[in-house]
Parts: structure tokens; sequence; C-alpha cells
């Protein structure tokens, strides 16, 4: 999100990284995602817009779950 906001990217989009094939736990890579976030908008102040791009209903719902316990 740095590297991004240094070159004038207004947005980002991160997609759920090695939840597929390569099997890692697509809950707890919802939650790094998230809270990594979170934590960089918060120590920065940045306003870069975050998009996270999933393809499967289950993603979103987990997405959709951790974004309502903010």
């Amino acid at each position: 999100m740095k590297l991004a906001e240094e070159n004038g990217c207004e947005s980002i989009a991160f997609c759920c990284i090695s939840t597929g094939v390569f099997g890692f736990p697509q809950h707890e890579a919802a939650q790094i995602a998230v809270s990594t976030v979170r934590e960089y908008k918060k120590t920065t102040g940045s306003g870069i817009k975050v998009i996270f791009n999933v393809f499967k209903d289950d993603d979103r719902m987990i997405y959709c779950d951790l974004f309502a316990k903010k």
C-alpha cells in the first residue's frame, strides 16, 4: 500500500492470495489481509481505497463477517 501511494495510486486491489490450490486457510488469510490494511490505514492516516477481490461466495462471506466486526 505504501508503494502504491508513493506512485500516486488512489486505490489498490488484493485477491485471496494462496487460498486456492495452495491451500492456505481462507479465514486466516482474510483476517491477515483485513487487519494489515486496517493497521496501515490507522497508523499512516492513509486514504487509499482497498478492494478485496474474491472469487467464491464463501470468501465473500468471510470478508463481510470481518467488516461487520469493525
